[in-house]
């Protein structure tokens, strides 16, 4: 039966197509983190100031996933992600014709408003079409859709890369038809009358006060305090520097950890079944922990692949755990400003992430970098395991 279950859920024509915006949303950091240390060499930068063209990439999520969630929950999913999606392509496809990194920056906070809301109503609208165990399975699938983003995106990117930093910037190109797509053909379900905005305030607020929210809420910090600013900032330069590598090996390196994410995600439904959305997320933060400590004491080029494996997987059972939990604990009138914050909390980590771990980077050297993740994941798993609730 839930064979079944899952070929329905995987056979919805409407769902492919935010399997498609999906793979858009990713679009802005990882085929671009192969490029940075050629970047930084032909622009004359510091690693640490290459790093900002991320930084700047992800900080408009901070201040504009709210907004744009309750635009959605007020006008529809559609209103808001359309226009997204034309602002990404646009905005990230400059980026490529520019020499100034000033301006580069520029476009960049531009892309980033346009991905601000991409990565929060693509689970939204997947909130709003099923319920349940298909939520669940869809929101796995969904998270697979996006492994197999970071994972083919950076090896694109850095393959692209070796014909000149620029190149990479095309493939925000892509958005263009993806909201073509989504204009034309998808069919969602939509909020039918809107909630007064006092009232939507204020339930809002409570509901994100409450404890079970908040600590979801921490976890998709973490996890992406951890993944940008250790594996997507600074081990591109780990691999340059211990082994030089070039960006396209970089880039399967990064995509290695992606190939292990749509694993855990592909499986998420019988995983979850098993073992419950509690245990799953704590026990992914013990994972990081020892993936992020062995990536800095591994010599091998080799056996760097373990711990990216560990890493990947980590991530491909957590991330859609969260999502399910805060997707069913809410009403659809609600859904695209719950959708939303997480999806602000996850660039606070984003932006977080990058700027942490350069402060430990000038601190420590690399060392620093990988030793400070291993510690910040350590910490997450001692207090989500204290405070997290089934």
């Amino acid at each position: 039966m839930s064979s079944d279950r899952d070929r329905r859920v995987l056979r919805n024509g409407d769902l492919r197509i935010i399997f498609g915006v999906t793979l858009v949303s990713v679009i802005g950091v990882t085929s671009i983190a192969p490029a940075l240390p050629l970047i930084a060499k032909d622009l004359a930068l510091s690693e640490g100031r290459v790093v900002s063209l991320i930084t700047v990439f992800t900080l408009p999520g901070i201040f504009f996933s709210p907004l744009m969630g309750m635009l959605a929950d007020r006008f529809g999913r559609k209103r808001v992600i359309v226009p997204s999606l034309f602002l990404f392509g646009i905005a990230g496809t400059a980026c490529a014709f520019i020499d100034n990194f000033g301006l580069l920056l520029a476009l960049r906070f531009i892309n980033g408003i346009g991905a601000a809301a991409l990565g929060a109503l693509n689970q939204t609208v997947i909130g709003d079409m099923f319920k349940g165990q298909e939520r669940t399975n869809a929101l796995g699938y969904n998270a697979s859709v996006l492994g197999v983003g970071t994972m083919a995106y950076p090896a694109i990117g850095g393959a692209l890369a070796l014909l000149g930093w620029r190149y990479p910037f095309f493939l925000s190109a892509l958005a263009l038809p993806m909201a073509l797509a989504v204009m034309c053909r998808l069919r969602n379900p939509e909020p039918a009358d809107p909630v007064r905005m006092k009232s939507y305030l204020s339930k809002s607020l409570r509901s994100i006060m409450n404890g079970g929210m908040a600590t979801s809420y921490w976890a998709t910090f973490s996890i992406f305090v951890i993944l940008y600013g250790a594996l997507l900032s600074y081990f591109p330069f780990l691999m340059s520097n211990r082994f030089g590598a070039t960006p396209s090996t970089i880039g399967l390196f990064v995509a290695a950890a992606s190939l292990t994410t749509i694993v855990g995600a592909f499986n998420l439904g019988r995983i979850s079944r098993r073992f419950g959305s509690r245990r799953i997320i704590i026990a992914s933060f013990l994972m990081y922990a020892v993936s992020t400590l062995a990536i800095i004491l591994i010599d091998s080029m080799v056996l760097m692949l373990v711990p990216i494996l560990l890493f990947g997987f980590a991530g491909g059972i957590a991330i859609p755990v969260i999502q399910t939990r805060l997707s069913g604990g809410i009403d659809m009138e609600y859904r695209g400003m719950f959708m939303s914050i997480n999806s602000m909390v996850l660039r606070m980590g984003q932006t977080a992430g990058p700027f942490l771990a350069g402060l430990a980077y000038e601190g420590w050297g690399m060392k620093g970098v990988w030793y400070s993740a291993a510690i910040f994941s350590l910490a997450s798993f001692i207090v989500l395991a204290l405070v997290l609730r089934d």
